[in-house]
Order: C-alpha cells, then structure tokens, then sequence
C-alpha cells in the first residue's frame, strides 16, 4: 500500500509544475488546455490500443461512454481555470483551487456513497487551514477581482466532480482504457471552445511547442494519470488531500525558477498541511476495495 500514496505524490508533484509551464507560455488559456490534452491523448494511444486488444472482451462501448461527463469536467475545469487565475490575483486563486477537498465529499456521497469519517473531517480541517492561513493575508490585502473569483470556484467544482468520476470509474479494467478517452475527448472539446483563438498561437516558435509537450507529457500524463490510479485504488478523500500539496512543490519551483520567495507563514502553513494530510493517511479508516487491474 505504501507505494501508492509514493505514485499519488509523485503524481500531486507532476501536476504542480503545470502553472510554472503556464506562466511561462503566452498562448490562449483554451489553445492551451486543447494541445497539451490532445498531445497527451496522442503520446498514450499505444498504450490505449495494447490495453483494449487485451482486455476487448470486457471493455465495452458503455466504458466508453461513461468517460464523456469527466472529459467535460476535465476541459471545463483547464480552461476555466486559464481563464480565472489571470483575472483575480494568485491568493484568492489559490485559496479557492484548493477547497476541493470541501466540494469533493459530496460529490463522492452521490456518486459512490462514501462518506468521510471524523478523522478525515480533522484532518481535512488541519489542512485546509494551513491553505486559508497562507493565503487570506494576501486575499484580504488587495482588490479582488470578482468575476476571477467565480470562474475559479466554478473550476473548483469542475475539478472535484472530475475527482469523483474517477472514484466511481475504478471498475475500468484498465488505467488506460479510461484516462486516454477522456484525454482525447477533453482535448476535442477544447479545440473547439479554441477555435477563435486557435490562429493567435506561435505554431513557428519552438518555446511554446516544448512548453505544450511539457504540459502535456508531465502535469496531464504523469501528474492527473497518477491521481487516477490513486483514486481508483485509495479512498477520494485521501487523494484530494494529498493534492493540496501542490502550492507547496508550486512555491518552491517558484522561488527557484522566478525567484519569488515564500514568506515565513508559508512554513508554518506548510507544516499545517502536512500534519493534516499525515493524520488522514496514517488513520487507514476502512479497508481498500480489492484491484480491478
């Protein structure tokens, strides 16, 4: 079991490079979310294929029907969030990106039926306030943009509802015969959300074409393929939780790619975090459901 809450934060790691690359590129939020989906997609095709030749006789077209809806939340949630993060400033952005774990439960209570026990609501809270110390200052201090807030908190939403489809879609006889679907599907949504801006990207520069396949092969393929397996294997909760983590592994690459250093709360909001997240891992409140790969 311990090897898989080493793949959930190897993926919660991935993951968090995304706004580093992000900030770095000057292409439109959803050009953006449709080439990185839609190179993912095309980089994990042989191994879609390998996965259906071997398991094509218990793969079926309502698999693969059921990978629409989180492909949707998916594309909504990428875009959303392009959108929102430049229009409100990066406290309140943060602050609302990381209350996932407040949204998820219900959406697992409807979907799946699981319910969070009391250790998981102490340390849910643990951890959320070392996010709420780190962040209000900086929310309190400055004019928010209100409309950024509202895009951020509907990605939020998308970003849970994405989670829980994962919890429920763990019967998928493999990883990949869920993951690339949705991938590919969420790209083509992407694509033509983008259509109006497709013709501002820099198909000629060379920088934004590695920073695409950055975003493509290590925050979407390593980083989101690994917290579906850990949603499909650990309980959701615990999964969201450990996601939070990505303002920590943010702010350090942040310090160390644009020299912005974290302030001494940010330690102390840390440690918080940690503690939270450590008390829900290490309480292992109900028996893992048995591997379906």
């Amino acid at each position: 079991m311990p090897w898989r809450y080493v793949l959930v934060f190897i993926g919660v790691f991935a993951s968090s490079t995304a706004v580093i690359m992000i900030r770095l590129s000057h292409t439109h939020p959803a050009v953006l979310g449709a080439l990185r989906l839609l190179i993912a997609a095309a980089l994990l095709a042989p191994l879609y294929w390998n996965a259906r030749r071997k398991h094509q006789a218990v793969y079926t077209r309502e698999h693969r029907g059921r990978t629409l809806l989180p492909a949707t939340l998916l594309a909504v949630h990428l875009i959303s969030w392009g959108y929102g993060s430049r229009l409100t400033p990066v406290a309140s952005a943060s602050l609302i990106a990381n209350l996932v774990p407040i949204a998820l439960p219900f959406f697992l209570h409807y979907l799946v039926k699981e319910h969070i026990n009391r250790t998981e609501v102490i340390g849910t809270a643990l951890a959320l306030g070392g996010v709420v110390a780190l962040t209000l200052p900086g929310l309190l201090g400055s004019g928010t943009g209100i409309l950024g807030n509202v895009i951020c908190f509907g990605s939020m939403i998308a970003a849970a509802g994405y989670v829980a489809l994962g919890r429920r879609n763990r019967d998928f006889p493999s990883l990949w015969l869920y993951v690339v679907p949705v991938y590919l599907q969420a790209g083509l949504i992407s694509l033509v959300i983008s259509l109006p801006w497709l013709g501002t990207f820099a198909f000629g520069s060379g920088r934004e074409w590695l920073l695409m396949f950055g975003l493509a092969c290590i925050p979407t393929i390593l980083g989101h393929s690994m917290i579906n397996y850990g949603v499909r294997h650990l309980r959701g909760q615990v999964v969201s939780l450990c996601n939070v983590t990505q303002f920590i592994f943010a702010t350090v690459m942040g310090f160390l790619v644009f020299r912005e250093s974290p302030s001494p709360l940010f330690y102390a909001a840390s440690t918080l975090v940690v503690a939270g997240i450590a008390l829900v891992v290490f309480s292992a409140p109900t028996p893992l459901p048995p591997d379906v790969e």
